[in-house]
């Protein structure tokens, strides 16, 4: 028994996970939460971690005909034998998660440090990272174009 990726429909990996298990196969299928900017403030969306992926454990001679005719999966990815993914990667992947969701690792950022915002009102401004607010997923940060302090989402800057 190896571990395999499948590559799905579109938006159809929960239903190919479902079908597998019902039918004895083991699955892999890891979910994050996204901090989205809609509609003027922020919104936690859960959303696949590898869209249009889930992984399967089961043995290639028994099986794979059974996956690759599953609906919803379009192929098991390789091209004339399925590509065996190693059991490191796999358990990489379930030591970041808790209940299904992958827990990410936020970036340090040391003060004074020149920081991108990525989205939200001030994207595409630059600024200087100050501190991180206690007790919350959010920094202060000084914007470099309006010198105007201001709190913003810890996974909306990146390191320039």
């Amino acid at each position: 028994m190896n571990w395999f990726a499948i590559y799905t429909k579109p938006k159809a990996e929960d239903a190919v996970v479902q079908l597998l298990n019902n039918a004895g196969i083991t699955t892999l299928n890891p979910k994050i939460i996204v901090r989205k900017y809609i509609r003027k403030k922020y919104i936690e969306v859960i959303e696949q971690f590898f869209p249009c992926y889930i992984f399967a454990l089961f043995d290639e001679e028994k099986h794979a005909h059974m996956v690759r005719y599953t609906r919803g999966v379009k192929y098991i990815v390789g091209r004339e034998r399925p590509l065996k993914v190693s059991p490191e990667i796999i358990g990489v992947i379930r030591d970041r998660m808790s209940g299904g969701i992958v827990t990410p690792l936020l970036e340090k950022f040391d003060t004074g440090e020149r920081v991108l915002i990525k989205e939200g009102p001030f994207k595409d401004l630059y600024g200087i990272f100050q501190r991180h607010t206690p007790g919350k997923q959010r920094a202060m940060i000084l914007l470099e174009a309006l010198h105007f302090r201001l709190e913003v989402d810890n996974r909306s800057i990146s390191k320039v």
